[in-house]
C-alpha cells in the first residue's frame, strides 16, 4: 500500500499578500535594505564620539610592584641596592581650549554624514518598493491573463459541445469538430503556460521578498480598472522633477553629504593654524625598602685621628673620635611594608596645570594636503549631484514619455476590443445559422483572445508607467 505524505508546506493553505504587506515585508528583511541601516548605524555612532571630542580628557592611572637590585628609589630619587615595594597614582586631564572652529565644524560634519547615511536607507528602501511593485504587477498581468485563456477554453468547450451535437445530428460535418477539438487543445496549452508564467512570476516575487520559494503564496488581484491613478495633467515631467529633487532620498542625500563635505574643508582648514590647549595632573607615590632596624651595639670609639678633626677645650687641643655602632637588621613582614604609607602619600603629592599652543610648522606638507584633498572631495560631490539630477530628470521624462505611449495603446486598444467583440458576435451568430465555416470562427475567436491579453497587456503598462511618474512625484507606491 502506497501513501502519500504531504509537506508541511503543501498542508498550509496559501496566504494572500497584497501590495502593501509585499512591500513591507520586502523593506524589512531585504539584506541591502539592513545593509544601509547598518551604515546608518556606524555614521551615528562617529557623530556621537565626534560630539564628545569637545569635553575634556581625563585619565587615571595606579600602579604598585616590587624592584629588585640596583634602582632608584622613587621616592627619594636616590640609588639602592635593596628590594623595594612602591605604589603610585595619578590623573591626568587635558582640554582644547581654541582650534579655530575644527571640533565643531567635525561634529557638524559628522551630524550631516548621519543624515545623509539616513537618506541612503531610504534610498535603498525606495529601490526595494519600485522592484516589488513591479514584479507584483508582473505576477497580476499573468494572473489576469490566466483568467483570460480559462474564459477562451470554456468558450471553446461550450462551441465544441455545441458542434458535436450538430454532428451527431447530420447538419455539420465531422471536420468542423475536429478542428474546434484541435483549438481546444491550443486553448489549453495556452492556458498552462500562462498558469506556468504566473508560477514563475511568484517565485520572483518571493525572491525579491526573501520568501522561501516552497511556501504557499498567492497575491491579491484588485481590479485593474478601481486602481487610482492621478490625472496626467498633475504628472507633467518639469512638476514631478521639481518635486522629486526635493523628497527623492538620493537627492537629499547628495546634497547633504555635500554641506558635510563643506564642514569637513573647514575643519581641515582649522588644522593648518596654532591650537591652544591646556592640561593638568594629579600625582603621588610610595615607596618602602624590605628590611628594618631591629637593634643597635655599642663598640667603642675610633682612635683619634688628626684627620678627622680636632676641637680646643680648656685650652687643650683634644682630636675627634667617632662612635662605632653596629646596626642590625631584619626583613619586614607584610604588614610592615605599608608602613608610613599615608604619611608618605601626603608628602609626595604633587599638581600641575598647563596653558600650551602647539603649532604647525612642518610636518611633510599633510595638513595642507588634507586641506586640498577636502576641497577635491567637495568638487567631486557636486559633479556627484549634477550627474544624478541629469539621470533623474532623463528617468522622469521618459517615464513621462512611456505614460503618454502606454495611455494612447490603452485607448487604441480599448476601441480594438470594441471592434472584435462586435466581429466576433456576428461571426458567431452567422456561424449558428451555418453561414460560416469553423475555420473562420475559430480564426475571429483567436482575434478576439490575442485582443483581450493586448488590451490587458496595455492597461497594466499604463497603470505602472503611471505609478512610477507617482513615485516620482514623492506618493510611494501604491494600488
Amino acid at each position: 500500500m502506497v501513501t502519500s505524505l504531504p509537506t508541511a508546506f503543501a498542508q498550509q493553505q496559501p496566504e494572500v499578500w497584497d501590495l502593501r504587506r509585499c512591500v513591507d515585508y520586502a523593506v524589512a528583511n531585504n539584506i541591502s535594505v539592513r545593509q544601509s541601516d547598518v551604515q546608518k548605524r556606524l555614521a551615528v555612532l562617529q557623530y556621537e564620539q565626534n560630539k564628545y571630542s569637545k569635553y575634556p580628557n581625563a585619565n587615571f592611572s595606579t600602579n604598585t610592584g616590587l624592584q629588585f637590585g640596583r634602582s632608584i628609589d622613587p621616592t627619594t630619587n636616590q640609588f639602592t641596592n635593596q628590594r623595594l615595594l612602591f605604589q603610585g597614582f595619578q590623573f591626568s586631564t587635558d582640554v582644547t581650549i581654541y582650534n579655530w572652529g575644527r571640533i565643531s565644524n567635525n561634529i557638524t560634519a559628522a551630524r550631516l554624514e548621519a543624515e545623509a547615511a539616513g537618506s541612503d536607507v531610504d534610498k535603498v528602501r525606495n529601490d526595494i518598493a519600485l522592484n516589488v511593485a513591479t514584479a507584483y504587477l508582473q505576477a497580476l498581468l499573468s494572473k489576469v491573463q490566466i483568467d483570460i485563456s480559462a474564459v477562451q477554453v470554456e468558450q471553446s468547450k461550450g462551441q465544441l459541445t455545441d458542434t458535436r451535437k450538430r454532428v451527431d445530428a447530420g447538419t455539420l460535418p465531422e471536420l468542423n469538430a475536429v478542428d474546434l477539438e484541435a483549438q481546444l487543445a491550443r486553448d489549453s496549452a495556452t492556458l498552462i503556460g500562462a498558469e506556468a508564467t504566473y508560477e514563475q512570476n511568484l517565485l520572483n516575487l518571493k525572491a525579491l521578498l526573501n520568501l522561501d520559494a516552497a511556501l504557499p503564496f498567492t497575491i491579491a488581484v484588485p481590479p485593474v480598472d478601481q486602481i487610482p491613478v492621478e490625472p496626467m495633467a498633475e504628472l507633467m515631467p518639469e512638476v514631478v522633477y521639481a518635486l522629486a529633487l526635493q523628497n527623492q532620498p538620493a537627492q537629499k542625500a547628495n546634497e547633504t553629504r555635500k554641506q558635510s563635505l563643506e564642514y569637513a574643508v573647514k575643519a581641515s582648514k582649522a588644522a593648518l593654524y596654532p591650537t591652544i590647549f591646556g592640561s593638568g595632573g594629579l600625582a603621588s607615590n610610595f615607596a618602602s625598602t624590605n628590611r628594618k632596624i631591629t637593634g643597635f651595639n655599642f663598640l667603642g670609639y675610633s682612635d683619634p685621628n688628626p684627620s678627622a678633626g680636632a676641637v680646643t677645650v680648656d685650652g687643650q687641643l683634644i682630636f675627634l673620635q667617632s662612635p662605632n655602632v653596629q646596626i642590625t637588621q631584619a626583613n619586614k613582614g607584610f604588614g610592615e611594608l605599608w608602613n608610613g604609607w599615608g604619611t608618605q602619600m601626603n608628602n609626595n603629592f604633587r599638581q600641575n596645570v598647563v596653558v600650551g599652543m602647539s603649532i604647525p610648522i612642518f610636518n611633510g606638507y599633510q595638513a595642507r594636503t588634507a586641506y586640498e584633498r577636502s576641497k577635491l572631495s567637495v568638487k567631486n560631490q557636486e559633479l556627484i549631484i549634477e550627474q544624478g539630477n541629469q539621470t533623474l530628470k532623463q528617468d522622469i521624462y521618459s517615464a513621462y514619455t512611456n505614460a503618454v505611449s502606454s495611455m494612447q495603446r490603452f485607448n487604441a486598444s480599448q476601441s480594438s476590443l470594441n471592434a472584435t467583440q462586435k466581429a466576433y458576435d456576428f461571426a458567431r451568430r452567422r456561424y449558428d445559422l451555418g453561414l460560416l465555416s469553423t475555420l473562420e470562427l475559430i480564426t475571429s475567436q483567436n482575434n478576439l483572445n490575442r485582443t483581450k491579453i493586448d488590451m490587458a497587456n496595455a492597461q497594466f503598462d499604463y497603470v505602472f508607467r503611471m505609478k512610477v511618474l507617482e513615485f516620482y512625484r514623492g506618493q510611494g507606491i501604491k494600488l
